[in-house]
């Protein structure tokens, strides 16, 4: 269930998003459905384009986006490019060294990251964050472990309903509605 209205979020998840400067987010699982297809000389991936105008509103409220993932990918250089996103790391085998990386340089606490992760190497960076959320088909172990889990599947809009909880917690949804609907469909 994605959350619209900050008075819809239970009150310690809208804490921990309203305090959110920078989300996070692992790439197979996460933005994808975890499938890896491979042609001659070409992977393909599929993204949604729900996920897509979350991370974009996100940007626009100053929050930071950043895609953290131990692969590496001409596509999902391309999807971060497209995106406008400026924190790409790909082939990170220790994440952890990503998020340290990106919490100095943006002069921000770890409490102030949400990551949304749906596997094992994200469990580290999971531990760490003020938000841990994982897509609804992420792995068993890592939905226990985390704060907040998304009834999306990965790939399939998972990671716009963090950034609308992250946005609607910090006031931002009610202009959202007026900027692309004339009367904020109220």
């Amino acid at each position: 269930m994605s959350y619209l209205h900050a008075s819809e979020i239970p009150d310690e998840l809208r804490a921990r998003a309203a305090r959110v400067r920078l989300v996070a987010f692992d790439v197979d699982g996460t933005l994808s459905d975890g499938r890896l297809w491979y042609g001659d000389k070409m992977e393909i991936k599929s993204f949604h384009v729900l996920d897509g105008l979350g991370m974009k509103l996100l940007r626009d409220y100053d929050i930071e986006v950043a895609l953290i993932t131990a692969r590496e990918s001409p596509v999902v250089q391309a999807r971060a490019r497209e995106l406008g996103l400026r924190h790409l790391y790909q082939g990170s085998r220790d994440k952890v060294d990503a998020l340290e990386h990106l919490t100095r340089s943006l002069q921000i606490s770890d409490e102030q990251v949400a990551y949304m992760g749906d596997d094992l190497p994200d469990l580290p960076i999971l531990q760490r964050v003020g938000l841990s959320a994982a897509p609804a088909n992420a792995h068993p172990w890592i939905r226990e472990r985390v704060y907040w889990c998304s009834s999306a599947r990965g790939g399939e809009g998972a990671a716009r309903e963090l950034c609308d909880i992250v946005l609607a917690a910090q006031g931002h949804a009610k202009t959202i509605l007026h900027r692309f609907l004339p009367g904020g469909g109220e």
